[in-house]
């Protein structure tokens, strides 16, 4: 679901499964909550889960003067001087990375405590150009930290700020978010990469908190009538497998319970004695949860009878880290959609990636990302290559694209020895709507054009030239039953791999001649959610492997090209904070080569499409990620 400003009625009302996204109640014996008297001078506060190297350690707190770590009897361990107010923090093996906002720079600042209880220097995030609410951090499975920033007027920021709990000299704006107005609160849980917000007189919603997902939101809890909160929905804490909610004004405390991927309301608690209570903080204990809860006196502990249920292991999917991103295509929005690799044979260092920008035109890069070549000859959505085609007197490598204007094959001559594109021409198709397009070399010498219409058909071209222009002779055609796009052919072993989109991967012979009978490769479900976009086969010295675009998770899968297909797993594109560049996701097309590159390139080299160009927004553009990487990932032969 898109975000929407709306009001709550007009929200609902746009929602109309709204209630049934709800928690659901489940019914427990009401927890047992007993308060403190003791009163903490303190606006924000948390609780520190036990830290071996930091024994005696309890909490951070905010002070009128200084953030302070204290301990288990309230004295002060350690502190930072300076006004601050709203916290968060993650920890690891060797200290602290903590988050908060300088009140009297209206500036995010980061700190990091060390095992010795040392403050770092305060690491400043530039200012926004809105007044910050609240922030949270986020730590991805890659260990990087990220730092959400909330503005009341439905603003909000997501920074990279660090990297295996190290503050980055230069931290990096990942992208700009659209959140619900009078939101002054987020949580995230990493386990299960949620970002919590609320909105004060609406609800709480959760989003994909990971730098590559998209910007949609889901409700967790409402008020009144649409939802159980009593008023307006305030601070909140995540644990493992569970979401604690302060209704301020009603002085209510919410449990909720996750399971089977959806919510389950598990109790509401009064904080009697409390005064529109804010913020909270939570830890578990051998008998329930410790609470910190702050209202407008200050801050006091208390204990929860309540234990919130295991949390399932998360399955953790490799993340590979790019090392080259391409130039941005020259069109906005959903432009980019299919690399090809053309290998300089003489001078493998000299090779290109061709990319398709669907919305004008063929581009050229080299392996340093840089475009070195724009034709604007259409729109152009798959493209592929093959070497060794006769035009007329003179042998030239071949590339061919798919063009949406004319339902057309586009061919491209490209120099061998420089890599130079130039258009030779179009080949007429008797095709609707034509997409995908891959490219076959037969042992002959032959080379073939495969095309697809969004309808299921494929047709298949013989490529040859006649009097110096090229020409096509339709020599097969076949169809799947629902929408195909992605296609590659194994020229060593002849054979043809086809994606229908939200089906399955087929493979069948890529022979002219050879009956069109498909099986079966890999289904949707699983490792794969649809759509099945980009294919791509690494032709190893030992095993051959295809590589697939699970476009639905944002993932890749890999698996190994002879029968009986066996799955070797899956990995992401994660960002690589070092060199500045986002990940990929929402990838359409996709493109890898066996050939020695050079340097990291050695082992071969995988290209993506970027469906979200993010670190900062921009146009979208094309990763590239060396082979290595994801045979070390996946413990490929």
């Amino acid at each position: 679901m898109r975000l929407f400003n709306l009001s709550l009625l007009g929200l609902c009302v746009a929602l109309a499964a709204c209630q049934g996204k709800q928690p659901q109640q489940v019914v427990v014996a009401t927890p047992a909550l007993t308060i403190s008297s003791t009163l903490i001078a303190s606006e924000s506060i948390q609780w520190l889960a036990p830290l071996p190297f930091m024994a005696g350690a309890e909490r951070l707190q905010v002070s009128s003067k200084s953030l302070q770590l204290i301990d288990r009897d309230g004295q002060v361990l350690s502190e930072l001087p300076g006004r601050f107010e709203t916290l968060d923090h993650r920890a690891d093996a060797n200290g602290l990375l903590v988050a908060t906002l300088d009140k009297k720079r209206q500036q995010a600042v980061l700190a990091r405590l060390d095992a010795a209880q040392q403050w770092s220097a305060p690491h400043y995030l530039p200012k926004t150009r809105f007044a910050i609410e609240g922030l949270c951090l986020y730590r991805d499975s890659a260990s990087n930290d990220f730092l959400f920033l909330i503005g009341e007027e439905g603003i909000g920021e997501q920074w990279l700020v660090a990297e295996q709990g190290r503050p980055l000299a230069a931290p990096g704006l990942v992208r700009a978010l659209s959140l619900p107005p009078e939101s002054g609160f987020c949580q995230v849980d990493d386990r299960s990469e949620s970002l919590y917000v609320n909105e004060e007189n609406v609800g709480v919603w959760r989003y994909e908190a990971g730098a590559e997902a998209p910007l949609i939101r889901e409700p967790v809890e409402l008020v009144a009538p649409f939802g159980e909160l009593a008023e307006a929905a305030a601070g909140m804490t995540v644990l493992p497998n569970a979401l604690l909610l302060l209704d301020s004004a009603a002085a209510n405390l919410h449990l909720y319970q996750r399971a089977n991927e959806s919510w389950q309301r598990a109790g509401v608690v009064k904080l009697d004695g409390l005064d529109e209570p804010e913020q909270l903080s939570a830890r578990a204990t051998a008998k329930g949860l410790e609470l910190l809860l702050v209202d407008d006196a200050g801050a006091r502990t208390a204990n929860l009878d309540w234990t919130p249920s295991a949390a399932p292991q998360a399955q953790v999917v490799a993340q590979i880290a790019p090392l080259v991103q391409t130039d941005g295509v020259p069109s906005l929005g959903d432009a980019a959609d299919d690399p090809a690799i053309w290998v300089n044979v003489a001078h493998p260092e000299r090779s290109r990636v061709l990319g398709t920008d669907k919305k004008g035109g063929l581009l050229a890069y080299d392996l340093a990302g840089k475009q070195v070549q724009n034709l604007r000859v259409g729109r152009l959505n798959n493209v592929d290559v093959r070497p060794g085609f006769q035009l007329g007197k003179r042998q030239v490598d071949l590339a061919v694209a798919s063009n949406r204007d004319h339902n057309s094959l586009h061919l491209f001559a490209i120099d061998p020895a420089s890599g130079v594109l130039s258009d030779i021409g179009q080949i007429a198709t008797p095709l609707e709507e034509i997409y995908g397009l891959c490219m076959f070399k037969d042992r002959q010498g032959a080379i073939h054009a495969i095309v697809n219409d969004k309808d299921g058909t494929f047709l298949q071209y013989r490529l040859g030239s006649v009097d110096g222009r090229a020409s096509g002779q339709l020599v097969r055609r076949f169809k799947t039953e629902t929408q195909p796009e992605g296609c590659v052919a194994d020229d060593r072993n002849e054979r043809l791999y086809i994606g229908e989109e939200d089906v399955a991967v087929w493979t069948l012979d890529a022979r002219a001649d050879a009956p069109t009978k498909l099986e079966q490769v890999i289904a949707i479900g699983g490792l794969v959610k649809d759509d099945i976009e980009g294919l791509a086969i690494y032709q190893g010295k030992q095993r051959d492997y295809l590589v697939i675009s699970s476009q639905g998770n944002d993932s890749y899968v890999v698996v190994e090209a002879q029968a009986p297909y066996r799955l070797r797993g899956s990995f992401r594109i994660g960002l690589n904070a070092a060199l500045g560049i986002d990940g990929a996701s929402e990838t359409d097309g996709l493109e890898v080569t066996s050939a020695n590159l050079g340097g990291p390139w050695s082992a071969g080299l995988l290209v993506v499409q970027d469906g979200r160009k993010r670190m900062p927004e921009g146009n979208q553009n094309y990763k590239y990620v060396p082979w290595s990487a994801v045979a070390e990932a996946l413990s490929l032969e």
